[in-house]
Formats: structure tokens, C-alpha cells, sequence
């Protein structure tokens, strides 16, 4: 069985249901049961006694988008750790591209930000390429950077608060750098972080990385570290948003594409294209009464 949760526009969603049902039906994939998952509930739960998720995702995208939605081939539950990339989706920005900003560079250095997030480029040669353009950049730009332009996606902290509270461990893991993701981290709540290290001396950036680079084989084996720890069956989830996060996001029991480059989307169990990161909350059936609020 696939259990497909959707939250959608209310104003046209029975027709678009209904649309997407015929679809489904005409590829041999019926839908059994279509209803809220609770009273008052906008999650809708599609039960299928058979089907392809990516299809039946594909299917309910193109009929309902722009929507949110998982699909499952169980009744989601609560995770027991939760692994999420950092820029462009527990914040609003891509750290480098900010920081770059401050050099004068930012132009040059989104542009290879951006491509290497659609897939197009090696993310090692792409984050060392951008880090030796940062060279004699002031340390206190990066406090600055924090402080004027790195503010948390909406509901960004209620996602990772209300997990905590759940008995879920939480884990940031990012491309990026650990002078932005521990700050970043005790704001929002994650009991761990995984990330890139600056070079610095005489209080500026030398272009260069010190230690091993967190790439999106170290995003997946974190993810599956983090599992392995807590026994054999443990449910995950992973949010992310581009190619560095495929991985790990394929390896989880729940991957998340949040706002998502397509390959990511594709990539993923479920995505959110309409709501923000307390989507994931509502898909997971978590009750609002739960949810735990700043």
C-alpha cells in the first residue's frame, strides 16, 4: 500500500483530486480512500493498495501543485532523527553568497553557488573555487553577516523544537561553514552539526579549508551514522534543498525536498513547494496542539 498525504489549495482541491484519481486509475494505480487525515485536519491522505511513489507523486504534483506532500508506502510516524541541510533551507540564504557580498563578490560567487546546487558542478571544486575567492576577507564579516543577513526560514524553529520535544534527535549538516551553522544551530535547537571549517589567520580568511570537506557523501553517511546508533528499523527524516543534499535525502525513510532545486525534487519522498518547514509537522500528522511555538 502507498499512503500520499497533500496539502493543497482548498478552493480547487476536490476537482483536482478527483482529477488526479482518474489519472492514477488509468495507470493502474486506484486510490482507495481520499479523506483528511483528522477532523478539521487540510492533510489529505490518499490510500492506494498499489502504485509507484514517483508516480503517484508526479501524478498529485501536476494536478495540485503548487502542494505539499509525502508519500509513504506506511503510515508516516514520528522520526527518531531528523538530518537537515542548512542554507537555502533551515535559513533563508546561502551563507557564501552573503559573505561575498561583503567582498564585493557576490555576482561571481552566486553564480557558482547556484550551479553547483542545480548538479551542474562538482561541489568540492565549487566550494573551494568560491572559499579562494573570500581570501584577506575580515573575520568580523562573517559576525556581520550573521547578524544583518542569516535569519531562519518560517518555521524553521518550531520543526526542529517540536521534534526535539518528540524524542527525536536532531542533526545539522551543511556544505557551509561552522562559524555560520553553530550559530545557527543553538538558535534553532540542533543537537549537532556537521560542517566545512574556514581557514583563517591574523583575523582574516586565507581561502582555504581546513580538515575534510562536508560533501553529500558526508551528508548521507552522517544520516546513516546517526541510524546505525540509534538500531536496526529507526526512522529518519532529511530536509534539503539541492543536489549536495540527493544523498542523504534518498537514504532517509523520509527525504524532504524543501523549496527545491528539481533534482532534489525529484530525488525526494515528498517535497514543500506551498507552505513553510511547519509542513513537515502537518505531513508527519504531528497534532498542532504539540507543536511547540516560540
Amino acid at each position: 500500500m502507498l499512503i500520499a498525504r497533500l496539502i493543497a489549495d482548498p478552493a480547487n482541491l476536490a476537482r483536482a483530486i478527483d482529477s488526479a484519481r482518474t489519472e492514477l486509475a488509468a495507470c493502474g494505480w486506484p486510490v482507495a480512500m481520499a479523506e483528511p487525515i483528522a477532523s478539521g485536519s487540510k492533510v489529505i491522505e490518499l490510500q492506494l493498495p498499489h502504485g509507484d511513489a514517483a508516480g503517484v507523486r508526479e501524478v498529485l504534483g501536476r494536478h495540485c501543485g503548487p502542494c505539499d506532500i509525502l508519500v509513504a508506502d506506511h503510515e508516516p510516524v514520528i522520526p527518531a532523527v531528523f538530518v537537515s541541510d542548512m542554507d537555502s533551507t533551515m535559513i533563508a540564504a546561502e551563507c557564501i553568497d552573503e559573505l561575498a557580498d561583503f567582498a564585493g563578490l557576490k555576482p561571481q560567487i552566486a553564480a557558482i553557488t547556484e550551479r553547483a546546487m542545480q548538479g551542474e558542478l562538482d561541489f568540492e571544486t565549487a566550494l573551494r573555487e568560491r572559499v579562494a575567492l573570500l581570501a584577506s576577507l575580515d573575520l568580523s564579516a562573517i559576525d556581520q553577516c550573521l547578524a544583518e543577513r542569516i535569519v531562519p526560514m518560517p518555521g524553521a524553529r518550531v520543526l526542529v523544537q517540536t521534534l526535539k520535544s518528540l524524542g527525536c534527535r536532531t542533526v545539522l549538516v551543511t556544505g557551509g561553514f561552522h562559524h555560520f551553522a553553530d550559530p545557527v544551530a543553538a538558535d534553532l535547537g540542533f543537537e549537532h552539526v556537521v560542517a566545512n571549517r574556514l581557514g583563517f589567520a591574523d583575523g582574516k580568511l586565507t581561502g582555504g579549508l581546513v580538515g575534510p570537506i562536508t560533501d553529500s557523501a558526508v551528508k548521507k553517511a552522517t544520516l546513516l551514522a546517526e541510524v546505525a546508533t540509534l538500531g536496526e528499523g529507526a526512522v529518519s527524516l532529511a530536509t534539503g534543498d539541492g543536489a549536495n543534499d540527493i544523498p542523504m535525502l534518498e537514504a532517509a525513510t523520509y527525504g524532504i525536498a524543501y523549496h527545491a532545486k528539481p533534482k532534489a525534487r525529484a530525488a525526494a519522498d515528498g517535497w514543500i513547494e506551498r507552505g513553510d518547514l511547519t509542513s513537515v509537522l502537518d505531513l508527519l500528522g504531528v497534532r498542532r496542539e504539540d507543536w511547540v511555538r516560540d
